[in-house]
């Protein structure tokens, strides 16, 4: 009988468009084979000869990390068989074609994610083998997948949470919030090895990096290493944050479009971290890289937002007598907004109960297990006030829920509290609506209906929890009890009276009412208004006072009377940060009795505004001409305005235009011609920034058609 000739591999097939099509991973593009775990993947080998099942033994090799080890779960062999077996590597389902073989792979759903090496060895008998590389493929986690941690049961929000390249961040202020486009662009060709090289370049791997690889089928744990990771407070992190207001060194946290142009700076500088970033960056740039790992990821913010260090629940700020807020040696401060993530898992380290949207903040204020990062802490977790579950839950419930106690500053000591705010903190709590350009507010899901029995219900264990059964007394404490809460006769109002546009004076009004009120009787009151208006900052605190202004007030029972403010442009011009946020308060002190009362109002300064218009339908390769128009509408002129266009699908990177001096009242109309390099929804992004105004922002969406056929 003639001997069988040796079977030789000739060929290797990794049928990646069609593999890609399966695995949700097409618009990563189709030049390597790029799959999500748990489910089959096809090849096609093609051999010298026919492959025959009973002579032949194929074994399979699968490798990924730098010392690949099957004790570690970072090398899997396997066996072609004809039927596969549980949530195991496997080669099976073949079919035999001539000399090709057309094999069907799985991985299992909690195999480690990464880019892996695959090869044959094909049995020779009497011991010897020859092995063959088949070539690489990259693993992501599989939302679509029910075996996996992160499975998300509904193409709708998958279609959101993976597949959306763009969306929105929210910011400003819980009564102004704007909605600033981003583009995420998680499928851009070299962003999925941006998010591999991150994970590279952690303390975790450059530590131990096979234990670290080897901890890579545990989205928590990845979770945790990319939180840390954004930011570059303990390691050569993607974005150095910078809260001050020279960005001189680099490019202010406001001027970015988007994730991937910080990406690939990073990456291209050899991990040298970008300057500069914020929360709504450190937010934004970690959605790309999850949501480009396969983990269901949205950006959330939190409108007055704690940053409570001492863990007390309660925020502490401080007037003195004319109404200036003080700055403080404290850490504890509430932001005007805080921007985080949400991440989709299920929690197997945690009791039942608490999968679902978790909380990761890239944002670095505070370390967690010695590392600037912070949660997963379950949203559920947090509505209940269940403070103990990890990680980092009390910080998370404490941005939410603390209570806000505001202080007279008299005499080298707070004398007095002004009010006790328990529903101020954690407001408009806002993510981008699924498969819309709205905003939806989801603070339902972080907390009980304020005030009501259950809020506080949840309020009291979550403080037992962190202050411990001997809770010590306070100064505030000591004057809650004291009855230190006694209503005013009076009601103060401040209004504005004209829509606040940057560039124009500021009509305000105070209201004044006189209310019934035991202590004083019905006669007239005299009380004198200290007024001081202060650059509000995006951390919470504000600069020098920049306008005062005081009255004396006679008020009559039963009356109410209506005063004018006017807070002249002069006064604030070249005053503000880049936010154009003002702060207005005013403290009234009561001739009779020496108390004293407080009265707020947050301005947020309108910038102008961009019209973007598409003329012709979008279609790939095909030019397409956008049509950009600014009008200047304040009293000054707009100097170095910088024009950059991003859009993932649209452009490869960005268009950068210098525009030059926009006089005052003077518009300019912009033309460009764009190429569109993919199908399907896109969205433009258009920032101006200029001197005077930092950011002016706009978009358009805009569904690009395939190519048509020539």
């Amino acid at each position: 009988m003639d001997q069988v000739a040796a079977l030789e591999l000739r060929s290797v097939d990794l049928q990646s468009p069609r593999n890609s099509k399966e695995h949700h991973t097409q618009e990563m593009g189709l030049k390597r084979l790029i799959v999500r775990r748990g489910q089959l993947f096809a090849l096609r080998l093609g051999f010298c000869r026919p492959f025959q099942p009973q002579a032949d033994t194929i074994t399979f090799v699968a490798e990924t990390g730098p010392e690949p080890s099957e004790r570690l779960g970072t090398r899997a062999t396997f066996s072609l068989t004809q039927t596969r077996h549980g949530n195991v590597w496997s080669a099976s389902d073949f079919t035999i074609d001539s000399n090709s073989l057309q094999v069907s792979l799985f991985t299992p759903a909690n195999a480690v994610i990464g880019p892996y090496t695959l090869k044959i060895e094909i049995s020779q008998g009497q011991g010897h083998s020859v092995t063959y590389s088949l070539g690489t493929f990259i693993l992501l986690f599989n939302p679509w997948s029910a075996e996996d941690d992160v499975y998300l049961p509904s193409e709708i929000l998958l279609q959101e949470y993976i597949m959306r390249d763009y969306g929105f961040v929210y910011k400003g202020h819980e009564r102004f919030i704007t909605s600033w486009p981003w583009n995420f662009g998680q499928f851009e060709e070299d962003i999925i090895d941006i998010c591999f090289e991150i994970l590279n370049r952690s303390l975790y791997y450059l530590e131990n990096p096979s234990k670290d690889y080897s901890q890579r089928n545990d989205v928590v744990y990845v979770c945790r290493v990319v939180s840390a990771m954004i930011n570059s407070n303990d390691d050569n992190g993607v974005l150095q944050g910078n809260w001050g207001e020279d960005y001189s060194r680099g490019v202010s946290p406001l001027e970015w479009n988007g994730s991937v142009a910080i990406l690939r700076q990073w990456s291209a500088r050899g991990g040298q971290p970008v300057k500069y970033g914020q929360c709504w960056v450190f937010a934004s740039v970690m959605c790309t890289v999850m949501r480009c790992l396969g983990v269901p990821t949205r950006v959330i913010s939190n409108f007055r937002s704690a940053h409570n260090v001492d863990r007390n629940l309660t925020i502490d700020t401080y007037y003195d007598r004319n109404a200036e807020m003080l700055p403080t040696q404290k850490q504890d401060k509430i932001w005007n907004f805080h921007v985080w993530n949400e991440c989709w898992m299920i929690r197997k380290d945690l009791p039942p109960g608490y999968n679902g949207w978790q909380v990761l903040d890239p944002t670095p204020q505070q370390t967690s297990s010695g590392l600037f990062c912070c949660g997963p802490a379950s949203v559920k977790a947090i509505r209940e006030g269940e403070v103990h579950l990890a990680y980092d839950t009390p910080f998370v419930y404490a941005e939410v829920n603390a209570d806000e106690v505001i202080w007279l500053f008299r005499n080298g000591r707070a004398q007095e509290i002004l009010a006790h705010n328990t529903s101020s903190i954690g407001k408009k709590v806002s993510t981008k609506m699924v498969g819309s350009d709205q905003r939806q507010d989801i603070t339902s899901s972080y907390k009980y209906p304020e005030g009501s029995p259950e809020e506080r219900s949840v309020f009291m264990k979550a403080s037992r929890k962190m202050l411990g059964p001997n809770r010590t007394s306070s100064s505030f404490l000591d004057l809650l009890g004291s009855g230190g809460f006694q209503g005013h006769p009076v009601r103060l109002q401040l209004h504005l009276a004209r829509t606040p546009e940057w560039g124009q004076d500021l009509m305000l009004v105070l209201r004044v009412q006189r209310v019934p009120h035991s202590a004083h009787p019905q006669g007239p009151i005299r009380l004198v208004v200290r007024f001081c208006a202060q650059a509000l900052l995006h951390g919470g605190g504000t600069r020098e006072p920049l306008w005062r202004h005081m009255m004396q007030l006679n008020l009559d029972f039963g009356k109410e009377t209506q005063w004018p403010l006017l807070l002249p442009y002069n006064s604030y011009r070249n005053k503000l940060t880049d936010e154009k946020l003002i702060r207005v308060s005013g403290i009234a002190e009561f001739e009779e009795t020496g108390r004293s009362m407080l009265v707020l109002k947050d301005i947020s300064l309108e910038p102008p505004h961009l019209s973007i218009e598409v003329s012709e339908r979008a279609e790939v390769g095909k030019a397409l001409r956008v049509h950009i128009t600014l009008t200047n509408t304040l009293t000054v002129s707009l100097s170095n305005c910088m024009m950059v266009l991003e859009g993932s699908g649209l452009i490869d990177g960005q268009i950068v235009n210098n525009l030059g001096t926009l006089m005052a009242d003077h518009t300019i109309q912009i033309q460009v011609d764009l190429y569109p390099i993919k199908a399907g929804p896109r969205q433009l992004q258009v920032l101006i920034s200029s001197n005077e105004v930092k950011e002016i922002k706009g978009y358009k969406d805009i569904l690009v058609a395939p190519a048509r056929a020539s």
